[in-house]
Order: structure tokens, then C-alpha cells, then sequence
């Protein structure tokens, strides 16, 4: 494959999404349904002008139908549809009917609003769907009427690996792709099931959508509020992906919430909170302590801390805040992002065994300041 990047000296192969396969694999089996015979190659046009080549794994005609497979292939991605076959059956459709899509096993089905599609579609996302009708009007013409069931081997199995559940989606894998090429660890596809998670909160009237960095972190706020499943966002590192799209679709309260040393560098300005983005400044962190009445032993003991969890048990066996004091400056991070007077944002801080180690109140992202536990108590 000639599309490659760089990363960390690395060269990395590019892949093609599932959007893209099952364009391809439709191609195929239109052909084959319309002349009796698959392609020995087929390529299909990309939304940005690439038209990529791709050899059938499976091909198969019967009575009013033909299907064909496709490998997905996404490169060095560490992709769950890596390897899945992508495969799409392809009847004629009612005339004047245009092409009607189907999800068959493996696919999913939408049931709740607020996705790009209705309840009651396959989880057949649009530009896929743009690049499957493109793909057959190569070969039947514009004005075809077909009826197109895109399916994945175990895509039911392969769902269980992603959000597709908290989002409504039932049945398989959602059939993606916005460029159709798959770009190793840009992960896009993470961003965007953030965003569709609040769009999934936002149709179903929920005031409130807490996001959180980790596992341990979703459970602990979740348990914290109250929470259903669908108002819980899995942020991970992205923090200000989730903001910014917050600031845009806004909703009532908004708590972000995060274990203590991705909370630290939120404190610090660090929208990206990944391990590899930049290391929690823990003389910063000892400056806060001292700040916050610390003993100079304390505060020399935090600076050489060997990590935040560490800084955090010290500071927490001489009983001082210094989750609060995490808290408000992560606050201030958060909200110049959001900076939206309808919008009340709340900080929570959790040790790794998700105890509440720091917290602010809920105050509207456009203030200043948060308000503290002292000033509310």
C-alpha cells in the first residue's frame, strides 16, 4: 500500500475502512448480479479522488442475488475490524425504489435518535452509503434500483469491543468511514464516538453527561450521580475533543471526571491527557501544596514524588486537600474551553481504587471560578 505515516520512526501501513469494503464488495457482487461474473479486481472511488483495488474473498450467485467479500484490511491500526470479512449481498429492488439498504448479521440496527440515521436503519453510516450507490452507478447506472444487505462475520462479537451498545447501536458493528482510508492511531473514530454519545444524550433530553478517562473513573462517577449507561461519555484522553463539541451541543451540567494524574494535567493546561503528551509537573503539583499550607517537608517530598498517585497518598496521609485544589485549577482548564453560560461544569477527582479525592461544584462554565466545597458548605 503506498499510503503511509510516520510515527515515533515508525513507518505505518494506512487501511481501508469498512465503508470503503463494503462499497467495494457491492460493486462486485452488482456486476456479477448483472452479467454473471464477479471482477478480478474491483476498485471503487474514494471521497477524496484515491480509487484503491481490492481482490474478492468470496464470491457467490444464486437465485435473484449475488454476493461478494471483501477482507478489511487497516493497515497497522489496532483496529477490532481488522481481518473481519465485509460482505454485501445485492437483490434488484422495486422499481423506482433507488437503493435500499439492509443490515444482515453482523451488522447493527439504530434504535435510539440523535445518530446520523433514524431509529430503525442499519448502522450503514451515510458517506458509506454515498460511496455504495457511487460504487453501483458505476456499473448499473445512476437511476438502479437495488436492494444492498451489507453483513461482517462475527460483527456481533466484534460490537461487544465498542460503543456501540451505549449508543443504541444493536446487533454488530456500525459500517464507518468519513475518507474511507484508515489512518493509524489518529484516533478519529474515537473522537467521533464521543460526539455521538452526547448527540445520543442531547435527543434523549438528558440534562447532564459526565465524561471520564478510564473504567474505573465511569463507574465511580456513575455511582457518584446516579447515572444511566447513556449519559456516560468514555473521553479518554480527549478532553478537549469532548469540550469543544460540548460547547457547540451544549447540555445543562457537564462533569468531567479523571483519575488523579490525568486530572493533574488538566489542572496544568493539558487538554490531550494521554501519557505521551507531556508528564504531570510534579513541582507544579508541590507548588499547589505549599499553596495550600503544606509543610516544606511535605512540599519537597511531593516534588520528588515518583508519580502523582504517590504525591496524592502523601498529601492525603497529612490530610491536605489537594484533590480541591486539583479540581478548581482543571476547572478553569475546562471552562475557557466551554466558556458557555448554560452550561454548568463540575470537576471530579478519583484515586485508582475511584475514591472522591477532589471535586468542585457545578458552576457555569462562563465564571471565573468554580465554586469550592468551602464556599458551598
Amino acid at each position: 500500500m503506498e499510503a503511509a505515516l510516520d510515527k515515533e520512526s515508525k513507518t505505518l501501513r494506512r487501511g481501508w475502512t469498512t465503508g470503503t469494503c463494503a462499497a467495494a464488495a457491492s460493486k462486485a457482487a452488482c456486476l456479477a448480479l448483472l452479467s454473471g461474473e464477479f471482477p478480478a479486481m474491483v476498485a471503487v472511488t474514494l471521497p477524496g479522488g484515491q480509487r484503491p483495488e481490492f481482490v474478492l474473498a468470496v464470491e457467490e450467485t444464486g437465485d435473484g442475488f449475488a454476493k461478494a467479500g471483501i477482507i478489511k484490511d487497516a493497515g497497522d491500526d489496532p483496529d477490532v475490524t481488522h481481518g473481519a470479512l465485509i460482505m454485501s449481498c445485492v437483490r434488484r429492488g422495486a422499481a423506482g425504489s433507488g437503493i435500499v439498504y439492509k443490515a444482515g448479521r453482523g451488522v447493527g440496527t439504530v434504535t435510539r435518535p440523535g445518530l446520523p440515521l433514524p431509529p430503525g436503519e442499519p448502522a450503514i453510516n451515510p458517506m458509506p452509503r454515498k460511496m455504495i450507490a457511487q460504487a453501483i452507478a458505476e456499473v448499473a447506472g445512476p437511476e438502479g434500483d437495488f436492494e444492498v444487505e451489507i453483513s461482517v462475520a462475527d460483527g456481533e462479537k466484534m460490537a461487544e469491543k465498542t460503543l456501540n451498545g451505549r449508543l443504541g447501536i444493536v446487533g454488530g458493528i456500525s459500517i464507518l468511514g468519513t475518507t474511507g482510508i484508515v489512518i493509524p492511531f489518529s484516533c478519529a473514530s474515537w473522537i467521533h464516538s464521543i460526539w455521538r454519545g452526547i448527540d445520543v444524550a442531547r435527543a434523549a433530553g438528558l440534562p447532564h453527561v459526565a465524561g471520564s478517562t478510564g473504567s474505573t473513573t465511569e463507574l465511580a462517577v456513575a455511582d457518584h450521580h446516579g447515572l444511566p449507561e447513556i449519559a456516560l461519555i468514555d473521553m479518554g484522553d480527549f478532553v478537549g475533543g469532548m469540550l469543544k463539541y460540548l460547547r457547540d451541543h451544549p447540555l445543562p451540567k457537564v462533569t468531567v471526571a479523571g483519575g488523579v494524574a490525568k486530572m493533574t494535567k488538566l489542572a496544568q493546561g493539558m487538554l490531550d491527557v494521554h501519557s505521551k503528551r507531556g508528564l504531570a509537573d510534579l513541582e507544579a503539583l508541590a507548588r499547589l501544596s505549599e499553596d495550600a499550607g503544606a509543610a516544606p517537608e511535605l512540599v519537597q517530598r511531593i516534588a520528588t514524588a515518583n508519580t502523582v498517585s504517590e504525591a496524592f497518598t502523601l498529601a492525603g496521609d497529612q490530610g491536605l486537600a489537594l484533590g480541591d485544589r486539583v479540581a478548581a485549577l482543571a476547572w478553569k482548564t475546562a471552562a475557557r474551553v466551554l466558556s458557555h453560560p448554560q452550561i454548568a461544569l463540575e470537576i471530579l477527582v478519583f484515586d485508582r481504587d475511584g475514591r472522591l479525592v477532589g471535586r468542585t461544584e457545578f458552576t457555569p462554565s462562563s465564571h471565573s471560578d468554580p465554586l469550592s466545597l468551602s464556599e458551598t458548605s
